[in-house]
């Protein structure tokens, strides 16, 4: 370290493209199939592309992001993109959002989904509220003691919950029927347009894969980030993708498209149909792996936002202390952490999910504008990744990002209007809290040094 508040320098191209997969798998591969099939009428191919369309976004966004990240590799990610292009202003908004709803009401859906899945396993009865609070209070304890040790578990659990659900996709696909033999049901499809159900469908897909752009906080900490960070997050999102897809291809061929949207556990049901009701089992607990892995990445990243924004003065200043011993922001993962626990115990799974993917867009497309107007205003730096498509990437990214949100807010003018709520609530509390000038504090590492110090 150069300095008793800098972050040391110890996560590698495996490191963050695990991160960037364990961040995304969570709950969503396993309770978002049957209500896309459920938006889209049972029509598989109309599902397949929503699927598809969805992954193609993110992969967009991550090759933009790949260019920010290897332009500025330093801790605060997406939130010091947004300051350097746009201001202190739109970047205290976006770290304001996620603290209060994108970053911590992840933590609290995935803490909520844990324990709706460990409960029926233990012998005796345990609280959710309990169960959540009791996770969200491990994965915490496993940051604080150290970068290097959190990322292990985070590499440990990915490739787990990666393998065995890729293998388990072959084994559906392979040996599934299409449904045949299985109790015919109608199909019981919301009201409404076929378009707004794809709509409706996308939010829901857009959540499985949310959290590819979380591994952008931890470029502060990340050795020659110029040359593995855009390596990292490219190759993890494109393998997201089949990935999701294969999945999906393996429901469809287990269950049929009637038995996926009626499914209430997808993975679980389709398993069970193929392997017997052992099998099930075991992918209850490949589904416990997966959010923890989730929760283990999203802990493990995003507090370096809220470091970043104290040492700029737009956090609480105890926020930029380093541990002296374990060299992790300790105080900013306790934070986020108190809170997304206090979420989880007064909210409810669609709630935190629909509040967090809405506010988390309008953010993610000022991120990929972000790349056009740091070309403009800082054409000179050095940008050892260049996005591929560019303009037309971070464009279609931008297009697709404010589709996304208008049809949030004219199908669910209520739950958005929530969500731009608490957005609009940090503009008063950025200028209460804004410095007469930019802390004096020193930079982060120099991302030419990949020393593990």
């Amino acid at each position: 370290m150069t300095g008793p508040n800098e972050l040391r320098r110890s996560l590698g191209f495996t490191d963050l493209m695990l991160i960037t997969i364990g961040t995304v798998i969570g709950s969503g591969i396993y309770l978002v199939p049957s209500l896309v099939m459920r938006q889209t009428g049972g029509h598989t191919g109309l599902a397949f592309m929503v699927w598809a369309v969805a992954g193609f976004l993110s992969l967009l966004g991550a090759l933009t992001y790949a260019e920010l990240g290897a332009m500025k590799p330093e801790a605060g990610g997406l939130y010091a993109y947004l300051r350097d292009a746009f201001g202190p202003l739109p970047a205290f908004l976006y770290g304001w959002a996620s603290f209060l709803v994108i970053a911590s009401g992840s933590i609290a859906a995935l803490a909520v989904a844990f324990a709706n899945y460990l409960s029926p396993l233990l012998p005796f009865h345990v609280p959710g509220p309990l169960i959540s609070l009791a996770v969200i209070l491990v994965v915490a304890l496993i940051n604080i003691r150290g970068t290097r040790g959190s990322s292990t578990v985070q590499n440990w659990t990915t490739g787990a919950k990666f393998g065995v659900l890729f293998l388990l996709s072959v084994v559906l696909t392979l040996r599934g029927t299409g449904g045949a033999g299985l109790p015919a049901a109608p199909i019981d499809v919301p009201s409404g347009s076929l378009a707004a159900g794809f709509g409706a469908a996308m939010i829901g897909v857009l959540w499985a894969y949310e959290g590819w752009q979380y591994v952008t906080f931890s470029a502060g900490e990340a050795k020659d980030p110029q040359r593995t960070f855009p390596r990292a997050i490219s190759i993890a999102t494109f393998l997201l993708i089949v990935l999701y897809l294969m999945a999906n291809l393996g429901y469809v061929r287990a269950l049929g498209p009637a038995g996926v949207a009626n499914s209430q556990r997808v993975a679980a049901d389709a398993i069970g149909t193929i392997l017997g009701p052992v099998a099930g089992a075991v992918v209850t607990a490949l589904i416990l792996v997966s959010i923890f892995s989730a929760l283990n990445g999203l802990i493990l990243t995003t507090p370096r936002m809220y470091y970043a924004m104290a040492r700029d003065g737009l956090f609480f200043q105890k926020l930029t202390a380093v541990h002296p011993r374990f060299g992790t922001p300790a105080i900013a993962i306790v934070t986020l952490t108190a809170w997304g626990a206090l979420l989880a115990a007064s909210g409810t799974f669609s709630q935190l999910l629909t509040y967090a993917v809405f506010t988390g867009w309008i953010f993610y497309a000022l991120g990929a504008l972000a790349v056009m107007r740091l070309r403009r205003s800082e054409p000179n730096v050095a940008r050892p990744f260049r996005v591929p498509g560019y303009p037309i990437t971070p464009i279609l990214f931008v297009v697709a990002a404010v589709a996304l949100v208008l049809n949030t807010i004219i199908t669910q003018p209520g739950i958005s209007s929530i969500g731009l709520g608490f957005v609009a609530l940090g503009a008063p509390v950025f200028y209460i809290w804004r410095p007469r000038g930019r802390a004096s504090v020193p930079a982060v590492a120099s991302p030419a040094d990949g020393r593990d110090r």
